[in-house]
């Protein structure tokens, strides 16, 4: 919760390559939530929004046909380029969301039903539009800048003063039959219908 709580100031060193997934997970929860001083403590902009993903299946509702059974994991994919590395699947290992654990995959092309439960849309990403309406119900589309949400995304990553933030669009989120959490809607910068 506490992720959710601020949204996190941008720095410029590399992270740690010791530290545990919880430990990290901590260490940007506590920067998020303002405590970090200088730009040396501060999660890369790559960080941030994997944190990002992994707190959004947490208060996001997906509707039982999303899976394809009670032991499917909660999916993660990214689309082509993958801005976030090894940092996702650090932040992601050991994790659960309602008794399902949570898999990261790398695609190349719009994913086949059930198989994606959260889907990164880079912004090098071409032919944005195409993709999102091939996402089908139960995928919550997350991407990068305004233009994502005019075309017809879910969740959009944007920066301001050097800080992450992220817009909501609920019309596309409810299209798709999924519940966003109140709270989630609370600490967005903004959310259109």
């Amino acid at each position: 919760m506490a992720i959710l709580s601020a949204v996190a100031r941008l720095g410029d060193e590399k992270p740690l390559r010791r530290a545990s997934a919880r430990q990290f997970r901590l260490a940007v929860a506590v920067c998020l939530a303002g405590f970090c001083s200088s730009a040396a403590e501060a999660p890369q902009e790559h960080q941030v929004k994997a944190a990002f993903l992994l707190n959004f299946t947490k208060f996001v509702e997906w509707p039982a046909t999303a899976f394809a059974d009670d032991r499917s994991p909660l999916t993660i994919c990214i689309l082509g380029d993958d801005p976030f590395g090894p940092t996702l699947d650090h932040i992601v290992k050991g994790e659960e969301v309602n008794g399902r654990s949570i898999a990261v995959e790398r695609i190349r092309r719009p994913p086949r039903p059930q198989a994606c439960h959260v889907l990164f849309i880079p912004k090098t990403e071409k032919e944005v539009r195409r993709i999102l309406s091939a996402a089908g119900p139960g995928v919550l589309t997350v991407g990068e800048g305004d233009g994502f949400l005019r075309d017809g995304g879910m969740v959009a990553f944007v920066i301001e003063n050097r800080r992450v933030r992220f817009d909501i669009r609920r019309g596309p989120a409810g299209a798709a039959m999924l519940t966003v959490s109140s709270k989630l809607l609370s600490v967005a910068r903004t959310v259109d219908k």
